[in-house]
């Protein structure tokens, strides 16, 4: 009966410390909220136009070749390279940067995450 208890707690306290929640680095607060990606993020000043902070992000973190976004990928929504890839691609990229999920090499900033969280919020617009 012990061991059983003890193979229960153990195995609790395996998966627990396994999953990659609570320290996202997301800034504004994680609490849920709709679109996916679960973080609510206030936009108020947040640097968030395409073409001179989103795009730049996506690039440099997203699209850097065949094997996570660039020319040729087939990862998730495939390539990140244009104003079009990215934007019909806004919901699964939300989600990613929101759950800390992507880039899966090195990490976003909080800065950079909101700009890309705010970009998303307002439209995707192509500013």
């Amino acid at each position: 009966m012990k061991k059983g208890i003890l193979v229960i707690l153990g195995s609790f306290f395996l998966i627990a410390s396994c999953s990659k929640g609570g320290s996202d680095g997301g800034g504004g607060g994680s609490t849920g909220g709709g679109g996916g990606g679960g973080s609510t993020v206030n936009c108020t000043g947040v640097a968030s136009a395409f073409a001179a902070n989103v795009n730049p992000i996506i690039q440099s973190t997203c699209a850097t070749d065949a094997t996570c976004h660039g020319a040729g990928s087939a990862n998730g929504p495939g390539p990140l390279l244009t104003y079009t890839q990215i934007s019909g691609a806004s919901v699964n990229i939300k989600t990613a940067v929101a759950s800390g999920t992507m880039p899966k090499v090195g990490t976003l900033t909080t800065a950079q995450k909101n700009s890309i969280i705010c970009w998303i919020n307002s439209g995707s617009p192509n500013n």
